[in-house]
């Protein structure tokens, strides 16, 4: 009787910590910055870079070989979602002024909204 009761113990250990891994918690993962229509329409040509700064926030990037391009990069992946959601804003800059405002397109034709 003895082993047959340890048998069935470790058995039943074995099961719940199976079915307990198929329960694993996936947070939301986001990075960079959100931004909104709202602040991407207020970006005009000619404003300046601290102007842009201040509307936008600090860039996630700037090209040390371009510093006259700055990227907004924002991305977002949701739990056990397999589909990651990406923005991509470009502002160039020629003597310290917007010249351009670039929406890159989303990858893979997804929709630039945020998913809710």
């Amino acid at each position: 009787m003895r082993p047959l009761r340890h048998f069935s113990s470790a058995t039943a250990t074995l099961l719940l910590s199976l079915l307990a891994t198929g329960c694993v918690y996936r947070m939301d993962i986001q990075q960079g910055n959100l931004l909104d229509a709202e602040q991407i329409d207020q970006v005009e040509v000619g404003m300046t870079r601290s102007q842009v700064r201040f509307l936008l926030g600090t860039p996630m990037i700037i090209d040390s070989f371009n510093p006259d391009r700055w990227d907004y990069v924002y991305r977002l992946q949701r739990g056990h979602q397999r589909q990651v959601y990406k923005h991509h804003l470009v502002v160039w800059f020629e003597a310290d002024k917007v010249t351009r405002i670039e929406e890159l397109v989303p990858v893979q034709g997804k929709e630039s909204t945020v998913p809710s």
